[in-house]
């Protein structure tokens, strides 16, 4: 089983190209370049550089969401178009499962932490077993404050991933968690981790058509929030 995957959710780009569980190639960007520009590229140099072509893939997948609003478009619009073209399934894969799928040589949970601006964090818990990654929760938005209570809560030892780790390690470390930040290259979210979730997806029947392929944004956007403000405050 070949699978395509793309991670557009945040800063980075990346592509990741896998046979069943075993990768073939991979790209990874952080130039600060529009996904717009950058994703088309990176999926045409990949599959050429590897002797594959997109009749070759089997799966295609893409990081859903959550994450930057315009990022996940273009990655599902992306692989939206590969995936009715080839009239093959698709993967939607959790962002923050997919950060999980790069740290399976952990035993700590492992807390994947996203910006969502405004003191919140796009967060899930997870931890490895046998092998493969299981889910503590649903993808949430939640404070920082809030989060850091539920773990404080909970005890354990954690590992924090994501954009927003250095917004939690703080509060976390400042209350005598057990908490740790892994090297930057396994820090952010990767496509070689949305591959591995698409695996364990189609091995599980959880695969989906593209008409069904859809954004997961948890929130409404910076824009859509400001526009049902004026309307509240028109209705006063």
């Amino acid at each position: 089983m070949k699978i395509l995957a793309v991670d557009s959710s945040g800063a980075p780009a990346s592509v990741a190209l896998l046979d069943d569980q075993k990768l073939i190639a991979v790209s990874y960007q952080n130039t600060g370049f529009t996904h717009s520009r950058t994703l088309l590229p990176m999926i045409d140099t990949l599959l050429e550089n590897a002797d594959f072509t997109i009749q070759d893939i089997d799966v295609f997948a893409c990081a859903s969401g959550p994450g930057s609003f315009t990022g996940i478009r273009i990655g599902v619009s992306t692989i939206k178009g590969f995936a009715f073209a080839e009239e093959k399934p698709c993967a939607a894969v959790s962002t923050l499962e997919g950060m999980a799928w790069n740290l399976l040589f952990t035993d700590r949970i492992i807390c994947p932490v996203m910006d969502a601006r405004a003191g919140q964090v796009y967060n899930a818990l997870f931890c490895v077993k046998d092998g493969k990654i299981e889910r503590f929760c649903p993808d949430r938005t939640i404070s920082i404050e809030l989060l850091t209570e539920e773990l404080l809560r909970l005890g354990g030892k954690y590992i924090l991933v994501g954009d927003g780790s250095a917004l939690c390690y703080n509060n976390l470390s400042e209350k005598g968690m057990n908490v740790l930040i892994p090297p930057e290259n396994l820090l952010y979210q990767n496509a070689y981790g949305v591959a591995h979730a698409a695996f364990s997806m189609a091995v599980s029947g959880r695969l989906i058509d593209v008409g069904e392929l859809s954004p997961t944004y948890l929130r409404l956007s910076q824009a859509e929030r400001e526009r049902l403000k004026k309307i509240q405050c028109k209705s006063i």
